[in-house]
């Protein structure tokens, strides 16, 4: 299946979406939450005041139309090995009906292409994806695994 992924900057219209994304995550890594819409309130503070950048990737469904899949959400934070700003990858995720189609790539790569525009000083990514696929693109964007701390958890 090779279907054309878009990674787009979530705004306040993509909150609901986001939010069943961001549960779809949690309940990948089991994460019980109490409020059932703490989930939601959470992402909506976070898109709306611009705490965190979140990146959502659309694919074309095929009964027509766009579908958005996949979410990425980065915190901003700083880097005292490097003097400089960092990032944080925390949280992607491709829902069950976006597995195969580079929806996790194209968020992961968007990531670090905005990271490097940004001059930050590396990218900490701490979410489940291939180590070495991550690796591999960390590295095709100019970071030195060296200077900042680069982890990933394996999907196993």
């Amino acid at each position: 299946m090779d279907q054309r992924v878009v990674v787009r900057e979530a705004g306040d219209g993509d909150v609901e979406v986001a939010a069943g994304l961001f549960r779809g995550y949690l309940d990948f890594y089991r994460v019980e939450v109490e409020d059932p819409g703490a989930p939601r309130e959470f992402l909506a503070e976070r898109i709306r005041q611009g705490e965190s950048l979140v990146l959502l990737a659309d694919v074309d469904a095929d009964a027509g139309g766009v579908v958005t899949v996949g979410l990425a959400q980065v915190y901003r934070t700083f880097s005292s090995l490097a003097l400089r700003p960092a990032w944080v990858l925390s949280d992607l995720y491709v829902a069950p009906d976006g597995r195969r189609t580079g929806a996790g790539r194209a968020l992961l790569r968007e990531v670090l292409r905005r990271a490097r525009e940004a001059g930050v000083s590396g990218v900490q990514l701490e979410t489940a994806y291939d180590n070495h696929v991550a690796q591999g693109l960390y590295e095709a964007e100019g970071f030195v695994r060296d200077e900042f701390h680069v982890y990933v958890h394996d999907l196993g």
